[in-house]
């Protein structure tokens, strides 16, 4: 599959401020009575990517979005890195001459599920 030309998105945590829909929830989980009646869990979406980013690990929202800023920040980094072209390369004399050996010893066993003949001179 080709991919079209590769789209650069800014990984500048001030401009990701920016570009994001910040979201909060609570969280489910262990953490006491504050955390299931505060909105410490976020949620991140970027719309000029369509990565959304969630972080629910701490009691405090202010660490939770700065967790999952640097989350998004990392996956933005990984889509900016280019793709590696694949350079095709030959099969190996080795990796033939074991399908060979493979493909004979299968047309062995499959001669002796067939029912015995009188002529068996292919056998040899």
């Amino acid at each position: 599959m080709i991919k079209p030309a590769q789209q650069k998105f800014d990984t500048h945590l001030d401009l990701l401020k920016k570009q994001v829909v910040v979201e909060t929830y609570r969280s489910s989980g262990p953490g006491g009575q504050r955390k299931n009646k505060t909105e410490t869990a976020v949620r991140l979406k970027h719309p000029p990517s369509g990565i959304t980013v969630t972080a629910t690990e701490h009691r405090f929202q202010s660490h939770n979005l700065r967790l999952a800023l640097e989350r998004l920040q990392k996956q933005l980094l990984k889509l900016n890195r280019p793709t590696k072209k694949r350079r095709p390369t030959s099969v190996p004399l080795k990796a033939k001459e074991r399908r060979i050996e493979e493909r004979k010893i299968r047309s062995k066993k499959k001669l002796f599920r067939q029912s015995p003949s009188l002529d068996r001179n292919h056998m040899e």
